[in-house]
């Protein structure tokens, strides 16, 4: 992949003046409780977010109540009610449905409890003080530019490509970035006809994946293969997610891609999830995209503990975020493009796996 070789982010926290829990005076990290609430444990990547920021937030003094509500709305919500009755200094929230929460965040906001978006925004609500997350358009970018370089080498010369477009959930934020992100890169490609979506989906209308879920995306390429492929070649599929591609993997897989004359089709990703790592390191999958949860978990320990010690946290974006009420304060850390090439350099070098976790 070119242009995207560089990674990192700075970390550092500044100063805001905020009080917290019931008192103007600043909670003292002895005595202050972080509610930590996680979408899932489906995911590999939920789970290492959650491990780092309770690790992190227990080195720097804090406790903490770590909840996953298994991609159920209503869980999630008592989850954050309850935490809130334990008495919570601040709540740190990755949101199953970003639009969901507005009632319940006015509840925080009435006990003087500071609420911080963990890299899925809230919508809707006024109450949100501050968002951690990675740079998403850039993700899009990233896996657009990802997907041509891949089939610029895999198949120099069938231009115009063949590919289909899957996007994430439509209840995340995020996933329009991602999607607006990749097709900054494809859409003047398939204006020229070097590419072509031969179904003709796209849209995040036509192409999310509610929850994220593999199965769903195994489900629609199934679908377009036999409806639009039965005698054209498939090159590639842009996929915002590794659990979307392993079942589009399956999907082309099971129509013989990747076995005698018919080449795998070029398949993004994001997240570096072991299976896709290893999937990459076989030749199947095609790219993914890494964030450091680690970095992430040390920018909201960052933000929390600046806010509990009447501080300002650092953000380094003011105007990308508008969640319907307000642009929330952020901060965006880079994300770092993965595939065959340059693995071991970002995710065996970087400490975050060893070689045995994916070989």
């Amino acid at each position: 992949m070119q242009g995207f070789n560089s990674w990192g982010a700075t970390l550092a926290a500044g100063a805001v003046a905020a009080t917290m829990g019931l008192s103007a005076v600043p909670a003292a990290a002895d005595s202050a409780f972080v509610g930590i609430a996680m979408p899932t444990k489906s995911s590999s990547r939920w789970i290492s977010d959650g491990e780092s920021m309770v690790q992190q937030f227990e080195e720097a003094g804090y406790k903490t109540d770590l909840q996953y509500a298994e991609d159920d709305i209503a869980n999630q919500l008592q989850q954050i009610e309850t935490m809130m009755l334990k008495g919570v200094n601040v709540l740190v929230i990755a949101a199953i449905d970003g639009t969901t929460l507005s009632a319940a965040l006015e509840n925080a906001a009435a006990s003087d409890i500071k609420v911080i978006a963990y890299d899925r925004l809230i919508r809707d609500s006024g109450n949100v003080d501050y968002y951690s997350t990675f740079d998403n358009f850039q993700v899009g970018v990233i896996q657009g530019t990802s997907l041509v370089d891949g089939l610029m080498e895999r198949f120099p010369d069938d231009s115009p490509w063949n590919i289909e477009v899957f996007g994430g959930s439509p209840d995340d934020n995020n996933a329009y970035f991602f999607y607006d992100g990749a097709m900054s890169v494809l859409q003047p490609l398939i204006d020229e006809g070097k590419i072509n979506v031969v179904s003709g989906q796209m849209g995040m209308d036509k192409v999310g994946t509610l929850r994220w879920d593999g199965a769903v995306a195994q489900a629609r390429m199934d679908n377009l293969l036999s409806a639009q492929y039965t005698d054209t070649q498939l090159h590639g599929v842009l996929s915002p997610y590794d659990g979307l591609s392993i079942g589009i993997l399956s999907s082309v897989k099971g129509v013989g891609y990747g076995s005698g004359d018919l080449p795998m089709p070029i398949v993004t990703g994001q997240d570096a999830e072991v299976q896709s790592v290893k999937s990459i390191l076989a030749g199947e999958q095609y790219s993914t995209v890494f964030k450091d949860t680690r970095e992430l978990a040390r920018v909201t320990v960052g933000m929390v503990d600046a806010l509990l010690k009447g501080g300002e946290p650092e953000i380094n974006d003011t105007e990308t975020y508008d969640n319907g009420v307000k642009v929330v304060p952020s901060f965006l850390l880079k994300p770092v493009p993965v595939d065959a090439s340059n693995w071991e350099e970002v995710l065996l070098g970087s400490g975050y796996y060893t070689e045995d976790q994916v070989k």
